[in-house]
């Protein structure tokens, strides 16, 4: 991996899952406090992976584990390397939303995520579709893996919402 700064549009092959969290460390460097970022790709594309790396970059406090289960962890602010401001880290697993009988749309809703946008980097796996509309852009990674091997690649590029008119 190299030292300068990342520029997105970008897309990168990751051969390791140490490749994978330090894409994600070198990514947390351009997020700040309201940052929303998704997390796209298939089980085992190293999502978790580059979550770390983001919580890493960002120094936040705490283990980084797949919120599967709670469908969203927070990490406290930490020391942020390169004197960059403290942010916490929002880690939100939507894989499992809407499996509950409540729609996913209700669920997302409850976990209040638009109100720890100001505040921290919210990280969503398996977001795509669904949390789009919270910001008025985002930070899209899509995540590939060969099936060969671990390699995998990584596309990641701002999005900047469209606001549909209306009639």
């Amino acid at each position: 991996m190299s030292d300068e700064p990342l520029i997105l549009p970008v897309d990168v092959e990751l051969a390791t899952a140490a490749d994978t969290a330090e894409f994600g460390a070198r990514l947390a460097d351009v997020l700040v406090a309201g940052d929303l970022v998704i997390l796209d790709g298939p089980l085992g594309a190293g999502k978790t992976a580059m979550t770390k790396g983001i919580a890493a970059g960002l120094g936040v406090q705490g283990r980084v584990t797949s919120p599967t289960f709670v469908i969203a962890r927070e990490h406290r602010a930490g020391s942020r390397p390169h004197g960059l401001p403290p942010v916490a880290l929002v880690h939100v697993d939507a894989y499992r939303l809407g499996m509950t009988g409540q729609s996913a749309l209700d669920e997302l809703d409850a976990l209040d995520l638009d109100t720890d946008l100001t505040d921290a980097v919210v990280v969503v796996e398996w977001g795509e579709g669904l949390v789009e509309k919270l910001t008025d852009g985002h930070v899209s990674v899509h995540l590939t893996r060969d099936p060969d091997s671990d390699v995998r690649r990584a596309t990641a590029r701002r999005v900047e919402s469209v606001v549909t008119p209306q009639h």
